[in-house]
């Protein structure tokens, strides 16, 4: 059924604003026919008016025909009509009251632009008047996510004839083809209704009462029998299957009994403290908590100002090598070993050479002990430095030279130590064999006949953990890069 036909098949009816441009009349016929309806020559008794807000002859048709008499003659701008083909239906007026529009102000809050158009857009297809102040508005439209929104509801919330609603109400509105403001529920003010009798104190309450101050405070000298906390927590009590009782009543109720008959509910207490015989301080009595751990001093040592270098004792030294569970790194854990053993912070010392740590080493016995730990775990795993003390000059020097540079920046602080142990390595840089981890020997083996650095190949191992799928990648990008480099020596 068209959209501008009553549930009777007649069709409605239009009056357009004769002072319109001839376009826009001309378009209204066209479009008002095709939905059903049918334009008028005068102002029918019940239908709509087409005009054009702010314009003085909106102002003169409203004066001449606007009436309580006639409440189905409804005055809408000539946007109506579009509106109307959009939405699918024809727009009630939900939003006039007595034949007159019903005074809306669109308030500040709701501060989107297209947003306020839309929504006064809203309002005058379906009767209201968006353009109303503050003061004079029925209706304010605010952004309920603001807080000017509470500020508002509370100022005008005893005003009659006064309502604050969100934006979103205009479009729930219009949904239902009905206004219907939004509702007010009863909030209870607190306090006991007129002849509501209060929960009146039994014997068996204050037994429990006075069982539960004995616990807590069996001497009364030691005081907080009138504090809020106890009763506080006598009320918390409440989950306990064995303290149901004490909902009946608040913790300020039970304070409040204790502290009115304080004299007769204290010789009760005293009665029950006698049968108990707790002693001062006993656990769960209030007040009474937890010492706190104290925690332990840190010892500081005084460093010589004599001495150039820092000798560790043995004990020292050698637990700088073991993990929380005694074991020797490598005995626990081959990384450390088969990568490098990681720098020593020893505080207050300053950076060791070479010949200090040799020293150092060569005294304690640490290089032995540390290589024969090492070879005998059977793990083939990487031998520390340690365990060969003869390199050669030149690979000697190089890694002086690198350790210079490693540790320039921390020669600035003396309060650092750095003590660092070189691999085992040979005089051209690559590890021996014998002490290498079978999972580090087929590394470097991918790393030799793919020709990529054991580094490449050791940073994808630690990635993927499948040793299968890092040689195939390694050997694909071997001969991605020969058939690339083939095309470009063409």
């Amino acid at each position: 059924m068209p959209i501008f036909q009553d549930v009777h098949g007649l069709a409605v009816k239009f009056f357009i604003q004769k002072d319109l441009a001839q376009g826009i009349q001309a378009e209204l016929c066209e479009t008002i026919t095709s939905l059903g309806g049918r334009v008028e020559t005068k102002v029918p008794r019940q239908g709509y008016v087409l005009v054009q807000n702010g314009s003085t002859e909106e102002e003169r048709l409203r004066l001449c025909w606007a009436s309580p008499d006639r409440p189905e003659r409804h005055f809408v701008p000539y946007t109506y009509v579009e509106a109307c083909k959009i939405a699918g239906i024809l727009l009630k007026q939900i939003f006039a009251h007595d034949g007159e529009p019903i005074k809306m102000h669109i308030h500040p809050s709701i501060a989107n632009v297209n947003a306020r158009m839309a929504l006064s857009q809203r309002i005058m297809h379906s009767g209201g008047d968006p353009t109303a102040s503050v003061q004079s508005a029925r209706i304010i439209l605010a952004d309920p996510n603001t807080e000017v929104f509470q500020h508002l509801v509370k100022v005008y919330q005893g005003v009659p004839n006064k309502y604050v609603e969100s934006y979103l109400w205009v479009k729930k509105c219009i949904e239902k083809g009905v206004l219907v403001y939004t509702p007010l529920v009863y909030k209870n003010p607190g306090g006991r209704r007129p002849g509501e009798e209060r929960t009146q104190f039994t014997d068996e309450d204050e037994a429990h009462l006075c069982a539960w101050i004995a616990a807590k405070i069996p001497f009364k000298e030691t005081g907080g029998r009138t504090g809020n906390r106890l009763y506080q927590q006598l009320c918390e009590m409440a989950a306990d299957p064995e303290y149901t009782w004490v909902t009946r009543h608040t913790w300020q109720s039970w304070r409040e009994r204790y502290k009115k008959n304080a004299a007769r509910l204290d010789a009760l207490i005293a009665a029950i403290v006698d049968q108990r015989k707790p002693s001062q301080g006993e656990k769960g009595q209030y007040g009474y908590v937890r010492k706190t751990e104290d925690k332990p001093k840190r010892s500081r040592r005084k460093r010589s100002r004599n001495t150039d270098h820092f000798h560790p004792s043995d004990d020292e030294f050698l637990s700088a090598f073991e993990d929380n569970s005694g074991k020797s790194p490598a005995m626990s854990t081959p990384s450390v070993l088969y990568a490098s053993i990681e720098h020593l912070a020893i505080p207050g010392a300053r950076c060791l050479d070479r010949t200090s740590e040799n020293i150092i080493f060569e005294e304690l016995g640490a290089l032995d002990e540390i290589g024969e730990c090492a070879q005998a775990s059977g793990d083939n795993e990487l031998a520390p430095a340690c365990g060969k003390r003869k390199v050669d000059e030149e690979s000697e020097g190089v890694t002086n030279n690198n350790k210079k540079s490693r540790h320039g920046s921390e020669k600035k602080q003396p309060e650092i130590s750095i003590l660092h142990v070189p691999l085992a390595t040979s005089t051209n840089g690559s590890f021996y064999p014998g002490s290498l981890h079978v999972i580090d020997q087929t590394l470097q083996d991918i790393a030799r006949d793919n020709r990529f650095t054991v580094e490449e190949v050791q940073e994808y191992y630690d990635k993927c953990g499948e040793m299968e799928r890092t040689r195939a990648r390694f050997d694909k990008m071997r001969k991605e890069l020969s058939i690339k480099f083939k095309e470009d020596d063409k």
